[in-house]
């Protein structure tokens, strides 16, 4: 149907909808039925199969592939299946981690899925905009993504911009009205608001004309199917990694052969041995286990009310050393109460709790009666008809609809008795010029019963004074001189520094029949009423969140539209602002260019009075400082700073959908505390991804080199490929997954952000590598010659030995790994995951040692009970060696 041209009323009739109501819960479940949910069809998903042998294209398991081929080939059958058979198991691990993965994904997929405000039975509710369907009612304001297509019920200075669909960034006007014009184009039809479109300005309502597939998104549903697969610097850096280590295994392949030979020893023995080496250099668990750790880390994340949208943020939130952060909602509860209200050199104050609309009004600590006060009735009389918010009670629970400055506002008529439903009988609202943040005003044209016409506008005092050329006073209405005016800025000052935030109320009757066009029209020559003062208390979490983060290294800046005394103010109480920090407001920011601010933004702790335009220039001036920023936001506006940012922090409460897809991490609960809380994890992930890179290439070192020092000896080989291949994937696979697990350190959060340049093996890793693996090399293959020497013809007697040896030694370092200083630094048993895997993966070597079946396959024989405290003994020294000679500096 061509709804465009159809008149809205026949639009109802069309699609069966009562406008005032809405669907019932029953029509909804037909009309989901007949129209299917509203969703774009998603892309051909890889099948499982293909899943399962993408695997195996990993470069390190190809190169193990053709080491099981060679070693088929030269009759070594048995090692081959081993081989083959380890890699098909390590092929299903990563399979099943992937199809969690998956699944993770698309459980974020629905937390982070777009809402929608519609109308049900009657009632206002939100919910996924996949739950709307054909002929329900849908209500939008600025910020807001259309959630389906919607022929325009009703419009107030609507403007949506439609670029995804047409390409213009311009925003277009909206209205309700039928359209006159034959076959008009997308960006002709100004009575439809398509689904994905933004609404940038005003608000409206709308009834679902089309849903899913069937919507003009639908026919470029192909922009929502791809899906980016990010990769981080980290695993770029590991691939790199990975790539070195292969060559290096060629190399060293090539160099035991030459070695062998040179020695007399057959071509065919060290081919083997240089299979042997080749199977010790590659870390073959490694990919998997990073992806392992990056995907609890996220899984983590979520538990503490952070979703990451972009994988590379886990490991950005380690650097972070700046966080910009809004002050309302996010450092305060979001639940605004009017506490003082002043009005022609009169002040007053009222009481209450919260959203509780009950409480009573003073004068000089005196109770006084609203109707003896004519300007304070007027006040809050026009606060509540110029307002959008409301009160929602449901299962004793007071929850606000709405804008926390309005619901203050709200809630402070209710407390005197005034009700906005009843007082809408009295104000009709003719026309409406919406809230925007470059005029930090809104107004609205209504009509009394009296016929009588007014502008009500309210919005930041300041502004609203260079508005307004007269004011009431004793009762009258007086011309605003000098002198009045330095006492209202004297009254707002003084509200101020209580850290209020004030909203100032204005209003000018004007002619009936009056035609205005624009709010600069509207908003002239007024009358200003008075001033509301509220206070949006600071969350008790906080306060500490910020001190943590001073002592992690990272500063802490307040960002914020309110009045400079009022961020002074707070940032006082949470311990942002100290004796050396500056306050810097939007109109000195707009002057200054992103250089001059350069010069200054190390010192500023505080900025006020900013709009989100402010926030871009921001990040900028931070980041040419070398700072690594998190800026949060939740309005249209701060996409571009969001975006901007290292990492963008969207709010996940009160956030718009525009904020969330900018950024890179949405805060379910709008808390700083959570911030706080994501970059320890991030922190705390990396440092395990070090820990188990630690651990993984000590051992591979280990293993390299006491073959290597076994070739130059002249002895035989002290482990067979398929032992090594077996401590690769199975001894060292467990207890490297669950250091991903570990807890921080407690320092994790007293130490200054690493730069992101900052490589793998910075802050002594690479020593740690070598310097453990030499040693768990040095004791594998003493135990080896210990015991060979002994009894030259057990030579298998002896590998199991020097087998046993090297999987003991590497499961005593892994607790070492633990900690940046030493083994005895850290509770053992405190990573009870790291214990168990520990506990398993020697169960599963003493399997391997003492059941028969298992013997032929891995070339082992049972050890003799006494060799075991040979074996504990030597394994224990790579450790406790090197912890010793901690203990010794730290004495020093």
């Amino acid at each position: 149907m061509r709804f465009y041209e159809m008149e809205i009323d026949e639009v109802g009739k069309a699609l069966e909808t009562d406008f005032s109501v809405g669907l019932s819960a029953e029509e909804v479940k037909n009309r989901v039925k007949q129209y299917g949910y509203n969703e774009l069809d998603e892309g051909e998903k890889q099948s499982a199969l293909l899943l399962f042998f993408s695997q195996f294209k990993d470069f390190m398991v190809l190169v193990l592939l053709v080491a099981t081929l060679i070693s088929g080939l030269l009759g070594e059958y048995i090692d081959a299946i081993a081989i083959i058979a380890i890699v098909i198991i390590n092929g299903f691990l990563g399979f099943f981690q992937e199809r969690r993965a998956e699944k993770s994904l698309q459980a974020l997929k629905e937390l982070s899925a777009p809402q929608v405000h519609v109308l049900r039975e009657g009632e206002w509710i939100k919910i996924p905009s996949k739950e709307v369907t054909v002929g329900d009612i849908l209500k939008f304001s600025s910020g807001d993504r259309i959630g389906a297509d919607v022929r325009i019920i009703e419009s107030k200075s609507l403007e949506i911009e439609e670029s995804a669909l047409t390409g213009e960034s311009v925003p277009v006007s909206k209205h309700g009205d039928l359209l006159r014009t034959s076959n008009p184009g997308i960006g002709d039809m100004e009575n439809i608001a398509f689904m994905g479109t933004m609404v940038t300005r005003g608000s409206g309502t709308g009834v679902v004309i089309a849903t899913g597939m069937k919507t003009a998104m639908g026919q470029i549903a192909d922009l929502l199917q791809n899906a980016e697969a990010a990769e981080t610097p980290l695993q770029r850096r590991l691939e790199e990694l990975g790539k070195i280590l292969i060559v290096a295994a060629l190399l060293l392949t090539v160099l035991v052969v030459a070695i062998g030979v040179m020695q007399g020893h057959d071509l065919y023995t060290m081919f083997l041995a240089g299979v042997s080496l080749a199977v010790a250099a590659i870390p073959e668990g490694l990919p998997a286990i990073v992806t392992v750790a990056l995907s609890l880390g996220v899984q983590k994340m979520i538990k503490k009310n952070a979703i990451v949208r972009k994988l590379p943020a886990v490991e950005t939130l380690g650097c972070a050393s700046v966080i910009c952060s809004d002050k309302t909602g996010t450092m305060t509860q979001n639940k605004m109460a009017v506490t003082h209200l002043w009005s022609g050199g009169k002040t007053w104050t009222v009481d209450g709790v919260g959203y509780e609309p009950k409480g009573n009004f003073y004068q000089n600590d005196k109770a006084i009666h609203i109707r003896d006060e004519k300007a304070l009735q007027q006040m809050l009389i026009f606060g509540m008809v110029c307002n959008h918010s409301e009160l929602v009670i449901k299962d004793n629970t007071i929850t606000l609809d709405g804008d926390p400055t309005e619901g203050a506002l709200l809630v402070s008529a209710m407390k005197a008795g005034y009700d906005r439903h009843k007082l809408l009988d009295e104000f009709t609202i003719i026309n409406e010029f919406p809230f925007d943040s470059a005029r930090k005003m809104m107004s609205i044209h209504v009509k009394d019963k009296q016929g009588r016409n007014f502008i009500v506008t309210k919005g930041a005092p300041d502004v609203l004074l260079g508005v307004c050329e007269s004011i009431l006073w004793d009762g009258k209405t007086q011309y605003m001189g000098n002198d009045i005016q330095t006492k209202v800025q004297d009254a707002i000052n003084g509200l101020a520094s209580k850290a209020l935030r004030t909203i100032a109320i204005a209003f000018k009757p004007i002619p009936e029949n009056t035609v205005l066009l624009s709010e600069h029209e509207a908003e002239k020559k007024l009358t200003f009423i008075g001033v509301q003062g509220m206070i949006d208390p600071p969350r008790p979490e906080v306060k500490t969140a910020i001190k943590e983060c001073k002592e992690a290294g990272i500063k802490t800046i307040m960002i914020t539209g309110d009045h400079v005394v009022t961020a002074k103010a707070i940032a006082g109480q949470l311990g942002i602002l100290t004796s050396k920090s500056r306050v810097l407001d939007g109109k000195a920011l707009s002057e200054m260019s992103v250089e001059e601010l350069e010069d200054v933004v190390d010192d500023v702790s505080v900025f006020a009075r900013v709009s989100p335009e402010h926030k871009l220039k921001i990040v900028r001036a931070l980041q040419n400082r070398g700072h690594v920023v998190a800026m949060t936001g939740d309005g249209v506006n701060d996409a571009p700073a969001i975006k901007a940012a290292d990492i963008g922090v969207a709010m996940g409460i009160t956030g718009t959908d525009v904020a969330k897809e900018a950024s890179a991490l949405v805060l379910l609960d709008d808390n700083f505390a959570t911030i706080k809380a994501a970059i320890k994890e991030g922190r705390n992930i990396y440092e395990n991804i070090r820990k188990f890179i630690r651990y993984l290439l000590a051992s591979n070192v280990g293993e390299i080199l006491v073959m290597l020092f076994a070739m130059i000896l002249g002895l035989p080989l002290p482990l067979v490929p398929i032992q090594i291949l077996w401590v690769n994937l199975v001894t060292d696979g467990l207890p490297a997954m669950a250091l991903g697990l570990d807890s921080p350190e407690e320092n994790v959060m007293k130490r200054r952000p690493r730069s992101p340049k900052e490589g793998v093996f910075a802050r002594g890793l690479g020593w740690k590598v070598v310097s453990r693996g030499f040693l768990i090399g040095i004791v594998t293959l003493f135990a080896f010659m210990l015991v060979y020497k002994n009894d030259p013809a057990r030579l298998q007697y002896a590998q199991t030995v020097a087998f046993a040896s090297l999987v003991m030694a590497q499961l005593i370092h892994v607790f070492d790994c633990r900690s940046e200083k030493s083994v005895l630094s850290r509770n053992p048993f405190g990573n009870i995951f790291l214990v168990w895997s520990v506990i398993s993966s020697l169960a599963l070597l003493l399997v391997v040692i003492y059941y028969p079946p298992l013997q032929p396959i891995f070339h082992t024989l049972p050890i003799a009970g006494k060799d075991w405290f040979l074996i504990i003994g030597l394994s224990s020294i790579p450790t406790f060696l090197l912890a010793g000679s901690f203990l010794a500096r730290k004495t020093k």
